[in-house]
């Protein structure tokens, strides 16, 4: 079976919505009972969880900036030599993405091997054992681990799916270290609706004796975790700021852009050194850690090496912070989600626009592709996008495009299409609400593609709504975009009141367009503007 059969096997086991909702009902309970399940399907692969000692594991949660974070320290500990193992989600084009061996999604052939290996043991075991199938993300986490096992990888740094005490990847019972990355609100009706509630959930991963690192907290959820460290037993750390490096040639430079990255490049370097430290003694040579009676220590600053220098500047990790210039048209994308991410977004992409339309020539026209997913508060994050400036703002589902044939990496069977576009148009009553713009009556025309869904797009002054994210790119590019035109000729006709809302685009000197509000929207994005990415 090839990989697209995999991944359409894969797609069954997409019960996300419901296993949130048994989360929800279940919240009150302990983490080991919820976790019992995940070592039981661990169990029936041929693995027990002792088995993933041997991983060396880095342990990553937070709120924002940790999938940055793991991509910061996998790549100066691949630098420094290491095979590195990578799990990681959501994915942005292609579901292989999550699960890395030194920088690179596992290829197609090696995903396909070892997905039928742990589909076929779990699903010969199913009955036996009087359960079904793990869900998806449960699925993946499994997958992860048998294939860095496998694989034979020195290190592997896994990043928490949602929360952390019950998340399913904390079956980890003895990474080498942890870290958590920046807390803010998010997933609140499974991690609670406070910040303390919230950090309660993070610092679920800590483990007896295992030395934590931490990026500066606002004093609530600081608390929290010091309250947490001293009743686990484990050593907490609060890292320096990135300045107060010795770096020996002027300010650290990082692959990833925007001022948020600083602290997370902080926090990977003391991962990195810790792990190091660990990697260098013995068994024998290693001896407890010891809980200072400070219930919180400063990280030392440090002189990063050579290695962590050139790590660090040579990270990537797309779809955070990412500039694409294709001709007369520059795309800024960041998956950010939540209201903290969401500010540095923004933050980022002023800065980045201020500095381009500079040293820009004629006129220059600001679009904002939007989409949220999930319980996020939209209208809230649009305020927060509103004082861009944008001359159009353009909304559209989470979908690459209205004709699904292989494409099974990005289909998500959870949410109606219904929904999805209800969500959209909710989001541009929204924007329009901000903007103090008028809804035009009877400006809505119904489109219709042939033997598909009706669809809509919505003209009121500079917003629409489009199907799919492919004709909202095309649209907003007008043809100026030669990576886009490799995607094919727009298959959406529209009338002459949309084209003709167009012309700016077309006559612009420069068209920056911003792609925010969701991981899928800017992973979807990504398949068209970087087909390398889909190859």
């Amino acid at each position: 079976m090839d990989y697209e059969e995999a991944v359409c096997a894969l797609n069954t086991l997409q019960t996300n919505v419901s296993v949130l909702d048994q989360v929800r009902r279940e919240r009150s309970e302990l983490p080991e009972l919820q976790l019992q399940a995940m070592r039981g399907f661990l169990h029936r692969t041929g693995l027990t969880v002792d088995k993933l000692d041997h991983l060396n594991i880095i342990h990553v949660t937070g709120t924002k900036g940790k999938g940055s974070t793991c991509a910061f320290t996998e790549r100066i500990l691949r630098d420094y030599g290491f095979r590195t193992g990578f799990y990681s989600s959501p994915h942005l084009v292609q579901v292989r993405e999550r699960i890395r061996i030194n920088g690179q999604p596992i290829s197609k052939e090696l995903f396909t091997k070892y997905f039928w290996e742990v589909f076929a043991q779990l699903d010969a075991t199913k009955d036996s054992h009087g359960v079904s199938m793990p869900a998806y993300f449960r699925f993946l986490t499994i997958l992860a681990f048998h294939v860095f096992l496998h694989e034979r990888v020195d290190l592997a740094v896994i990043e928490v799916g949602i929360g952390g005490a019950y998340d399913c990847t904390n079956i980890i019972r003895k990474p080498w270290v942890c870290g958590i990355t920046s807390l803010g609100i998010d997933h609140t009706s499974i991690l609670g609706n406070t910040i303390e509630e919230i950090a309660w959930q993070k610092a679920g991963i800590f483990k007896p004796g295992v030395p934590v690192f931490t990026v500066k907290q606002p004093d609530r959820p600081m608390t929290v975790l010091q309250d947490r460290a001293k009743e686990i037993g484990c050593p907490l750390w609060v890292c320096p700021d990135l300045e107060q490096y010795e770096s020996g040639a002027g300010p650290l430079s990082l692959g990833l852009a925007g001022q948020q990255q600083r602290c997370n490049a902080s926090l990977a370097l003391q991962l990195s050194k810790i792990w190091l430290q660990r990697y260098r003694q013995s068994d024998d040579q290693l001896a407890a850690p010891v809980v200072e009676n400070r219930l919180v220590s400063q990280a030392t600053a440090f002189k990063p090496s050579p290695i962590m220098v050139k790590g660090l500047e040579a990270t990537e990790w797309p779809g955070r912070t990412q500039t694409l210039r294709h001709g007369p048209v520059t795309y800024y994308l960041d998956g950010a989600h939540t209201m903290g991410s969401m500010q540095a977004c923004v933050h980022w992409f002023s800065q980045e626009i201020q500095q381009e339309e500079s040293s820009n020539r004629g006129p220059v026209i600001r679009v904002l592709l939007f989409n949220t997913t999930g319980e996020r508060d939209s209208a809230a994050m649009l305020k927060l996008l509103e004082p861009c400036q944008f001359d159009f703002a353009v909304f559209c589902p989470n979908i690459t495009e209205t004709i699904t044939e292989n494409n099974a990496d990005q289909q998500n069977f959870n949410v109606s299409v219904e929904n999805m576009l209800t969500r959209c148009l909710d989001n541009q009553i929204s924007w329009q609400s901000l903007s103090g713009t008028e809804i035009k009556q009877g400006s809505e025309s119904e489109l219709l593609i042939k033997d598909r869904l009706p669809l809509l797009a919505n003209i009121r002054t500079h917003t629409l709504v489009f199907p799919c994210i492919l004709s909202a790119l095309q649209w907003i590019s007008q043809g100026r975009d030669a990576v886009l035109a490799t995607a094919g000729s727009p298959y959406l006709s529209v009338q002459p009141s949309v084209t003709a809302k167009a012309e700016p685009l077309r006559e612009a000197a420069q068209v920056s367009v911003l792609v925010t509000g969701s991981l899928h929207l800017v992973g979807g994005a990504l398949k068209y503007l970087d087909p390398s990415l889909a190859s």
